[in-house]
């Protein structure tokens, strides 16, 4: 079973916070493969064109996805590294503020966009992704993440958006 896969790393990046660990996932073919394809499964068949993933971790996971779905797939960047014209999103994390940027016309013509990340803590990240695909003109199809740390609450940041979390840690 992939799920234990995933390890737990007490006071990274800071005390207080245990990170989930997703390396070990990533380097068993057998269990990344299986997870990719229950995270992709509840939206087989909702039309998705695009799916988009926050640097870095979701880079990996939203890849895969795009392509189990046959959809494209769209980066979301830290500040600074897209050489084009780039809308952005603020976002708090549990331990600061970041914020994500994407291509002006990533996302452009309506298209149907699943968001893929590998952990969903307290939704911040994911509500600046699903900012990113409306202000670029698109169609949020819903969320999907590996783990959701289900005690932070991300999910209340998130509306009435669909959300599908593969784990869930209470």
């Amino acid at each position: 079973m992939w799920r234990g896969l995933i390890r737990d790393v007490p006071g990274f990046p800071q005390a207080g916070i245990v990170f989930k660990d997703i390396t070990p996932l990533l380097g068993d073919p057998v269990g990344l493969a299986a997870c990719v394809d229950e995270l992709v499964a509840p939206f087989e068949h909702e039309g998705v064109e695009l799916v988009a993933a926050p640097e870095a971790r979701g880079f990996v996971i939203g890849g895969m996805a795009a392509d189990r779905l046959g959809a494209g797939f769209v980066p979301l960047r830290k500040p600074g590294k897209l050489p084009r014209s780039a809308l952005g999103a603020d976002y708090e994390l549990e331990y600061g503020v970041e914020r994500l940027e994407m291509h002006t016309d990533a996302v452009a013509d309506r298209k149907r966009v699943l968001i893929v990340d590998d952990v969903l803590a307290t939704g911040g990240t994911a509500a600046a992704s699903a900012r990113l695909v409306t202000l670029g003109g698109s169609e949020l199809v819903g969320f999907s993440f590996i783990v959701e740390l289900a005690f932070l609450h991300g999910r209340r940041l998130l509306g009435d958006a669909r959300v599908e979390s593969a784990l869930l840690v209470d």
